[in-house]
């Protein structure tokens, strides 16, 4: 008979759960609407800022790399010239600008509304993923502009980019992981941002974004392609935008299963720090 009780408990749950799905998700797209209202509310440009802080990103290591330290780059179906760099670039830059911003910001999501913390009625579990997706979609201009920019200097479109969404997965999990453990952690440790910081700056130079991969010694390339879930992600979008054939699905498969291991576990973390929140904010 207990058994019975407790399997009929177990099933109310999940039922429960599944149930208030619909509500999250339609909560989560408020936020994240707010979010991005609330980042350049009276700027006249508004949410095209994004879009230029990327491009100025772009157009700076364009230079340094290109013009000044003559970096040449053998694209198959681009012209051997500046631009192309900067689109093989671009590339690379993309999912690392919406992985860090959203990271970086997430980390700091649960001390930065204590006030809805301490409502009993709030999904806690959505506080972090505010900034990640918001993050996301502000990394969206700058891939549209990446599509047009290529289409028009390769004069083709390549169909592979209807691929993306395979790699957006493997990203978000990944951010979304990192992003549930270090906001849990920076409730208790504040200086889980800051070090964030220094972190994210020593990966940035040891991910295949500035160079490429052939660059790096063969004694180092194993822990810089396959232990660094970040190269799958950004290698793959240079071959569905750039190449128009997938070149990396072994290294896309590792970090997506190193993505689905930091989710659950940054989640797990989580929730397990969650009902300490309030008593400590």
């Amino acid at each position: 008979m207990k058994g019975v009780v407790r399997s009929s408990g177990r099933v109310s749950r999940w039922w429960l759960a599944n149930s208030q799905l619909p509500l999250k998700l339609n909560l989560l797209g408020t936020l994240v609407r707010r979010d991005l209202e609330a980042r350049y509310k009276g700027s006249i440009l508004g949410n095209l800022w994004p879009l230029l802080n990327q491009l100025s990103q772009l157009l700076i290591y364009t230079y340094v790399f290109s013009i000044v330290l003559k970096v040449k780059l053998d694209l198959e179906g681009l012209p051997d010239n500046e631009l192309a760099f900067g689109l093989w670039l671009f590339a690379g830059l993309i999912p690392w600008f919406a992985f860090t911003n959203g990271l970086i910001q997430a980390a700091s999501s649960v001390v930065g509304q204590a006030n809805l913390v301490k409502k009993v009625v709030f999904p806690l579990g959505l506080l972090p993923l505010v900034p990640i997706f918001s993050a996301f979609i502000e990394s969206s201009f700058g891939l549209v502009a990446l599509i047009g920019l290529t289409a028009l200097s390769a004069q083709v479109l390549h169909s592979t980019i209807w691929l993306l969404p395979l790699v957006w997965i493997p990203q978000v999990l990944l951010t979304a992981g990192l992003g549930y453990l270090t906001a849990g952690l920076t409730v208790f440790l504040r200086d889980i941002p800051q070090s964030l910081g220094v972190i994210l700056n020593l990966w940035f130079y040891v991910t295949p974004i500035l160079y490429p991969v052939t660059k790096v010694p063969e004694s180092w390339q194993f822990w810089i392609v396959w232990c660094n879930p970040i190269t799958g992600i950004s290698e793959s979008y240079r071959d569905l935008i750039l190449v128009g054939e997938m070149r990396h699905w072994g290294e896309l498969a590792v970090s997506s299963i190193f993505a689905l291991i930091m989710f659950y576990g940054g989640l797990w973390v989580y929730r397990r720090l969650r009902p300490a929140f309030a008593d400590v904010l």
